[in-house]
């Protein structure tokens, strides 16, 4: 009977497709799949270290998994940020904690395993990964049917001062064009009808070559890349994350001449201040950020503009807090992730008094997320009597009689339906708007 491996992700898009990466090496070499930690003989958890309460969730389900399997304890490894950044260290802090794989040892996953079945007792591997591994995942192998996660770039070099990935993931590194693109063609010709290019800074994507990308236009090599995507037919292509100072209005362009190419952009701002953004080393300004804004709010198609807000800064006053809800105010995001700041070990923000009180940032997280509610509100009534194309992904979370998706815009729709839909894409009429979602009637499955 074959070794049999329970692995549990935590954390992004990117921590996704690791796991899946490491699935297909396991499966290669010959190890078996737990559905539960309860019964596996090895138990990985894939960790992610960008918030403090993520890496804390982590230990928490060490613990439990240790109290779950007194008496008949599994090998218990840990692979991705955390295991890059904490090294050694978890061993001495965990000693239930017998493997730790870096970022990118993923591929050498199924080796490490077998050295602690061996008997070794402490393996770890923070190494470069391999000349010769490959990024791409077999569509058999996606944790979805439906939507698939497709890497372009890893890694970061912009260095903002909370942020703990340039050290947990290292440096920019693009994938090549011509490996997303084939990707991308296999994804599609097995039924996929919706990906994601996927990385820290995906518009920052700058791959050596630009095999791939000969014959289509675009100011930059990621605009130049959507259009090569688009041109693959795959039925629904999204992106995410990008960095507002490599966002050039030809991004807006190229989503503009490709319908298959969605109208949602995450570009997240952290703050609207900019003392505050120059604190973060970020690189732009406010009227830098909104200058990017009004170039999309001028395409032909309406776009959905989400973002990410850091409140409660090491330094930030209540005025800076003041010009943080004023953007948010002109911006009127269709979504918005507001996180109240908690120090990252490495990083250079650690360095700064953390100055503001718990109570305080509790209170900022509140007001702001009350006033993107408020506009929020607005844009989700402005949708009802709309007509929007909905992937069906899951059963809903709200009844038992609806099924869930996201339209083309990224916007989450339930409606009544039943699990011989998943995977179509349904024609829904909006009749309700929620607080975190729409609601409506299908008229048409594809």
């Amino acid at each position: 009977m074959s070794t049999t491996v329970y692995l549990e992700t935590f954390g992004c898009q990117m921590n996704v497709a690791d796991s899946e990466r490491a699935g297909i090496r396991l499966r290669e070499a010959g190890f078996g799949f737990s559905p539960s930690a309860e019964t596996a003989d090895v138990v990985i958890f894939n960790t992610c270290s960008v918030r403090e309460r993520a890496a804390h969730k982590v230990f928490t389900r060490i613990g439990e998994v240790r109290r779950l399997r007194l008496g008949r304890e599994p090998v218990i490894g840990v692979m991705g940020c955390v295991a890059q950044l904490e090294g050694s260290s978890l061993f001495d802090n965990n000693p239930s904690v017998s493997l730790i794989a870096g970022t990118r040892a993923t591929d050498r996953l199924p080796e490490l395993i077998g050295r602690v079945l061996e008997g070794e007792q402490r393996v770890i591997d923070l190494d470069e990964r391999g000349a010769d591994e490959k990024w791409e995942v077999p569509a058999t192998a996606r944790t979805s049917k439906y939507v698939a996660f497709v890497p372009i770039i890893e890694g970061c070099n912009k260095f903002c001062t909370y942020c703990i990935v340039p050290y947990s993931r290292g440096r920019e590194k693009s994938r090549a064009a011509n490996e997303i693109i084939a990707e991308i063609r296999e994804l599609r010709d097995y039924g996929y009808r919706e990906i994601h290019l996927i990385g820290q800074n995906v518009n920052s994507y700058r791959p050596v070559t630009e095999s791939g990308l000969a014959g289509f236009r675009g100011a930059t090599p990621f605009c130049r890349l959507l259009r090569a995507v688009a041109a693959t037919g795959m039925e629904r292509i999204k992106f995410a994350t990008s960095f507002p100072r490599d966002f050039h209005s030809d991004i807006v362009a190229a989503i503009d001449e490709n319908q298959n190419l969605c109208e949602w952009i995450h570009l997240p701002v952290q703050s609207g201040s900019d003392r505050v953004l120059r604190a973060m080393r970020r690189g732009h300004t406010a009227s830098d950020y909104l200058a990017r804004i009004e170039a999309i709010k001028k395409a032909q198609r309406r776009m959905a503009i989400t973002s990410d807000i850091i409140v409660g800064f090491p330094g930030e006053t209540e005025a800076d807090f003041r010009d943080t809800v004023k953007l948010v105010e002109q911006v009127r995001y269709d979504a918005l992730y507001i996180f109240k700041y908690s120090e990252r070990p490495h990083t250079p923000a650690a360095k700064l008094v953390d100055d503001v009180s718990q109570s305080e940032k509790t209170a900022r997280f509140l007001e702001l997320d009350a006033v993107h509610r408020r506009l929020q509100r607005k844009i989700h009534s402005g949708c009802v009597g709309r007509e929007m194309k909905v992937l069906v992904e899951r059963p809903s979370s709200k009844s038992d009689d609806d099924m869930a998706g996201h339209s083309t815009c990224h916007k989450v729709v339930n409606f009544p339906g039943s699990t011989a839909t998943l995977g179509q894409v349904a024609t829904v009429q909006v009749t309700e708007a929620k607080v975190n979602s729409l609601y409506g009637q299908v008229l048409s499955v594809s």
